[in-house]
């Protein structure tokens, strides 16, 4: 397989990154808005997902998808090992 680089914002790496860590399992919400943002930062009721749909945008031509669970949170599929 061929390297790729990606142009990730700051807000979209430390998405992945969250969600790398944590691949096969589901991520709230809740929890990528508590990593993503400083306490008393004013968060927006979408941008978590708008910075999730900004990186499924980026990833997807390359193979990684992230599946939205409804009512859960984000999961981050585990890529084939072919």
């Amino acid at each position: 397989m061929g390297e790729q680089v990606l142009d990730l914002s700051a807000r979209e790496t430390s998405i992945l990154e969250i969600l790398l860590l944590r691949a096969g399992r589901v991520v709230s919400k809740e929890h990528l808005a508590t990593h993503l943002y400083g306490w008393g930062e004013e968060v927006g009721d979408n941008a978590v997902e708008v910075g999730v749909h900004r990186l499924r945008k980026k990833l997807e031509p390359i193979g990684i998808n992230i599946r939205t669970i409804r009512g859960l949170g984000y999961l981050l599929d585990k890529p084939d090992a072919s």
